[in-house]
């Protein structure tokens, strides 16, 4: 499973949790503008916005779970199951396959009121990429510095939800969790009042009271309202160092230990990686389960008019400074 989340100070930040028992062996992948891309059932993109991003590289192309564009448009896949649906092949639609979807949005457009238009005539269509790597069920939160959509296909069809919140985790569907947000409406970053009866003396004996009740297991549902209370809240200052750093705080509130949540066979799902993306300056930064070093690829460093991938294989083992 996996959380995705939005952040603005003085600058817009973009990441993700992907959280699995496993890895593909995922890189940190530019994108130049000339790099082609092709699709299944749509024409191919000789030239297009430039893109930083977490991807796999199978067969020379990116498949990337969560990027930004240079126009600092970005979203993310989210796992989905027994709920994605995709369809046929359809005459009057753009067909663009789901593991297409990123980098036909990020190549193109700048802004998520252009992706809304786009989207009305498209469908996202099953087609796998290969044998290797099949279709996911997916979910995608796409966001700019001004607002956020979640957009979902399901068997009624392509659904595209206003995303006032800015968080994504799975299931169930959006508008259900969105809705559950109600079942929390009474938590507070303040210290409770006695609502409970005038008769009683209680005593606020904690700090932190005022969200009790807030959902610290990790399941999906739970995640998406701790996630959401814990962004909603959040304070940071302006400057990159207390951005970023409080941006992976928040990604922290719900990040999976090895142990917790078992899926079969002695497996356990982990935060593989914890991603936040500058969207302004295009900086991609990102952790790794095993290291909390904050590691950050610059696209504005790599030759964006090229044509030609650049991805940084992502540093895994623990980084420790030792001051004696």
């Amino acid at each position: 499973m996996c959380t995705g989340a939005n952040y603005t100070t003085k600058d817009h930040y973009f990441g993700r949790n992907l959280d699995l028992e496993f890895s593909y062996n995922e890189t940190v992948t530019v994108t130049p503008r000339n790099f082609p891309f092709e699709f299944r059932k749509a024409p191919t993109m000789t030239t297009h916005h430039a893109i930083i991003g977490m991807a796999t590289i199978s067969e020379g192309y990116p498949l990337y779970y969560d990027a930004t564009n240079e126009k600092g448009l970005s979203m993310a896949g989210l796992n989905f199951p027994e709920n994605a649906d995709y369809k046929p092949e359809a005459a009057d639609k753009t067909n663009i396959t789901p593991f297409e979807l990123i980098p036909w949005i990020l190549g193109q457009y700048e802004t998520v009121d252009e992706v809304k238009a786009a989207l009305v005539g498209m469908s996202l269509v099953n087609i796998s990429f290969s044998k290797a790597f099949p279709l996911s069920p997916l979910h995608w939160i796409i966001s700019d510095r001004d607002q956020s959509i979640t957009v979902e296909s399901v068997k009624e069809g392509l659904k595209v939800y206003d995303n006032p919140v800015g968080v994504l985790t799975n299931n169930p569907t959006f508008d259900i969790q969105s809705f559950g947000l109600n079942n929390y409406m009474h938590l507070s970053r303040y210290a409770p009042v006695n609502n409970f009866s005038d008769k009683l003396d209680l005593d606020i004996y904690s700090r932190g009271m005022g969200a009790i009740g807030l959902p610290g297991d990790l399941s999906s549902a739970s995640r998406f309202a701790k996630v959401a209370f814990t962004k909603m809240n959040s304070i940071s200052g302006d400057s990159e160092s207390e951005s970023i750093s409080q941006f992976f705080q928040i990604l922290g509130s719900v990040a999976q230990q090895r142990g917790c949540a078992n899926v079969g066979d002695d497996k356990y799902e982990i935060t593989i990686y914890s991603s936040c993306c500058n969207t302004d300056k295009g900086i991609y930064y990102y952790t790794t389960y095993e290291n909390s070093q904050v590691t950050g690829v610059d696209m504005h460093k790599e030759d964006l008019d090229g044509s030609t991938l650049a991805d940084y294989p992502l540093i895994k083992g623990q980084q420790i400074l030792m001051q004696n």
